[in-house]
């Protein structure tokens, strides 16, 4: 009897490339809790790993400098928050007074559609006016779709909020192991690629987070600066949120607007200084991510306006507010590792593009 070779292909055909990414797309959306703990631990040790370098020198074993660096991390966090409470309490002691002219602003506001309807309503043809209007029946139940939505929000916040903090101490902690762990899945005449890669990445995570964090404190500064100069009222904490709103891509610039917009509804009789504190809050928007994101950010990410824009929105239809945060770094790592393996790196090419 003869023996057949039978010859086994290890290559996956592109059906089972793309079973596989719904696979790993589904994964990332119903475990979305623990996927997102995770990245966002990352990106923190990431960032907090050349503090605990630097203590290391100084012969302070790794777990107490990563113990000490996250301490510090949380006082600082901590005291800023601090700050905002006192500074949100005095806010919601004046709230009634906001809601009394926001109330009255949108009752005249109701008024005059009311009467735009009526005269779109007057030159509408005959056979409409004897129509009656089409009632849609409520399938839904807004309270409890609203209970469960919070629910799930709470659940995921403290997930966030418990195992970051330890998992983050245990990436600084034990980094020496879990690098020389990694570096032993790859065979050896790999291992100076993957090394590399993952010093990249490194450099790429740790100059996002450290680029963010200073453009917002340039914003933060610039807006509370500019709200003390026309004597708006709380310039501190509208400050801290116009500039950290004004972070979100393409729609920071609206969102900035609402909070001195609420409280200039006091203070201002004409529309003159809303059109004022829109456009200079659009020109910090504009600034901040055309020019202070590309010299301090953008020379070690190298992504191009699409990449950056379609990582943005997939990640944020996917996880919401934290896929916009995680979007960048994502798309940056995925760069790097495809700028590593080969065959993929015409797909790095094109997200650097």
């Amino acid at each position: 009897m003869q023996t057949e070779d039978i010859k086994v292909s290890s290559r996956s055909n592109p059906s089972q490339r793309i079973i596989a990414l719904g696979i790993v797309f589904a994964f990332l959306y119903w475990a979305s809790s623990i996927v997102m703990t995770l990245l966002l631990a990352v990106l923190l040790a990431y960032f907090l790993d050349p503090v605990v370098n630097v203590l290391a020198k100084l012969h302070i074993p790794r777990s107490i400098g990563a113990l000490f660096a996250l301490l510090a991390m949380t006082s600082i966090v901590g005291g800023l928050g601090y700050l905002l409470v006192i500074r949100a309490d005095q806010f919601v002691a004046d709230w009634p007074r906001y809601s009394t002219v926001l109330r009255n602003d949108i009752t005249v506001l109701d008024r005059k559609l009311a009467v735009f309807e009526k005269q779109v309503e007057a030159i509408a043809p005959q056979e409409e006016k004897g129509r009656p209007p089409l009632r849609v029946a409520e399938t839904t139940r807004p309270v409890r779709d609203f209970l469960f939505r919070g629910v799930g929000s709470l659940y995921s916040v403290l997930m966030v909020g418990t195992f970051l903090p330890f998992m983050v101490f245990f990436m600084l902690a034990a980094k020496p192991r879990i690098w020389q762990a990694t570096m032993e899945l790859f065979p050896v005449d790999e291992r100076a690629r993957v090394r590399e890669a993952l010093e990249q990445v490194s450099v790429v995570l740790r100059s996002y987070v450290a680029g963010n964090a200073l453009v917002a404190l340039i914003l933060i500064l610039t807006s509370w600066g500019f709200f003390m100069a026309i004597h708006l009222e709380n310039p501190l904490l509208l400050g801290c949120v116009s500039g950290l709103l004004n972070l979100v891509p393409y729609l920071g610039a609206p969102l900035a607007w609402l909070p001195p917009f609420l409280v200039g509804i006091t203070q201002w009789n004409s529309i003159g200084p809303f059109l004022g504190v829109a456009t200079m809050l659009s020109g910090l928007h504009i600034f901040g991510l055309n020019v202070l994101m590309p010299a301090i950010v953008g020379r070690r990410v190298h992504l191009n306006a699409l990449a950056v824009t379609i990582s943005l929105l997939f990640w944020g239809w996917l996880w919401g507010a934290v896929g916009l945060i995680l979007a960048i770094p994502i798309t940056a790592t995925i760069k790097v590792i495809c700028d590593h393996v080969e065959g993929f790196e015409p797909v790095g090419q094109w997200l650097g593009a």
